[in-house]
């Protein structure tokens, strides 16, 4: 996908988001560090321009609610920016790329300290499929399928595919 093929199913993603939900005012678009933060920005100015009402992105950081941390060390922490309480708010759940859907997962946890949303919906750009839960996007940019041994980087200015391991 090239920058402009991502920009345009941001905008697709964003208009199937204000169809679903009706109004935005409820809404919190929170991207997952790091994959998710750039995508969540740039979605939440989209569902700003298309609804006329501001919609604030929040960033959350999911590091010490993973189930891997014995097998992989501690990925680099960021900080989470959520600055207001979820509880009875839809929470748009925002990620770079879709795999097995761990960290999905450690995001439904993690959310539980921010309070109790109404609902939470999941918006990806890309869906590469190999779950190992039963996670499913309600938006996504791009169905992938890959092997195991490639690697995805999506990002705003395209999306790649790689072997894993090689940069």
């Amino acid at each position: 996908m090239t920058s402009d093929d991502v920009g345009r199913a941001l905008t697709r993603m964003a208009h199937e988001i204000v169809e679903r939900n009706h109004s935005v005012t409820s809404l919190s678009v929170i991207g997952l560090q790091t994959g998710g933060n750039d995508i969540a920005v740039r979605l939440a100015h989209l569902l700003s321009e298309i609804s006329g009402e501001l919609m604030a992105s929040a960033l959350l950081d999911v590091s010490f609610y993973r189930d891997d941390l014995t097998r992989n060390p501690l990925p680099a922490s960021a900080s989470t920016t959520i600055d207001h309480d979820l509880t009875d708010r839809t929470v748009v759940l925002v990620d770079d790329v879709l795999f097995t859907g761990r960290t999905i997962r450690a995001a439904l946890n993690a959310l539980s300290d921010w309070g109790r949303p109404r609902a939470v919906q999941l918006c990806v750009l890309v869906d590469r499929g190999h779950r190992e839960l039963p996670i499913r996007p309600d938006f996504v940019g791009k169905n992938l399928p890959t092997s195991q041994d490639e690697a995805i980087v999506a990002t705003l200015d395209g999306v790649w595919i790689g072997v894993r391991g090689t940069s």
